[in-house]
């Protein structure tokens, strides 16, 4: 699949972007400073802003499906304190717009989009240390990322939100918990366990359309509860 990733300088971003060659996917990663990786025959960086439209419909275009990670990488505190320094504050919800926009105009139907778990109707489900942390330091970027799932929902588009728990980089690839009910195992998962399960998110027609709450490994009672709910609730569809 010729795949575009935007956001793919971050942190999940190039994850996903490894992943994707890895399953032999032709790859173009869209940022605006390309990080210094080793030369791959599949890969090709595209230099644009995620905020210009413009940048991105041309990106686009030739693509068959989208995955977006876009954040902001800075320090959350002096993020809440001072403002990034780097990125747009509303570089999820504007980004993420002009990718639908330019999507619409070529024609292509693919989104995976990676969220955060505690926006919209998981944010009932945080535990109290999370919520006083989303509200005291994160608050401007939880609101930019709600606003960003609206635009997605709103879209005609076979989209898919991710929404992960705590990211780590530890080396574990293996499938998260996934559940469309916002229910959670651990709550950190590795980066490339999420890279994994939105790759598979392309292809996958089971989560068009759904929100997927992405969490680590519990132990097997609480596992083969997650994964029975997780199938009666697909039945349903």
């Amino acid at each position: 699949m010729k795949l575009l990733i935007v956001g793919a300088s971050g942190g999940t971003g190039r994850t996903v972007v490894d992943r994707a060659l890895k399953e032999g996917h032709e790859v173009s990663g869209f940022c605006r400073r390309p990080p210094r990786v080793p030369h791959h025959p599949r890969l090709r960086w595209i230099v644009g802003d995620a905020m210009d439209g413009r940048s991105l419909a041309s990106a686009v275009a030739g693509h068959e499906a989208v995955i977006v990670t876009l954040g902001i990488a800075e320090n959350p505190l002096w993020v809440r304190l001072f403002g990034p320094a780097r990125t747009a504050s509303d570089v999820r919800s504007v980004g993420t717009r002009n990718v639908v926009e330019a999507m619409q105009e070529h024609g292509l139907r693919r989104l995976i989009v990676l969220t955060s778990y505690g926006v919209g109707d998981t944010r009932p489900r945080l535990r109290w240390q999370e919520r006083l942390f989303f509200s005291i330091v994160l608050a401007p970027q939880i609101r930019d990322t709600e606003r960003q799932t609206d635009v997605v929902q709103a879209s005609d588009l076979d989209w898919v939100l991710v929404q992960p728990v705590h990211l780590t980089d530890a080396l574990d690839d293996s499938p998260p918990l996934i559940s469309l009910q916002g229910d959670t195992g651990a709550m950190t998962v590795s980066r490339r366990s999420v890279a994994r399960f939105m790759t598979q998110a392309l292809g996958d027609d089971r989560f068009l359309r759904r929100t997927a709450s992405l969490s680590g490994a519990l132990r097997r009672p609480q596992l083969d509860a997650m994964a029975t709910d997780l199938a009666a609730t697909i039945a349903k569809r």
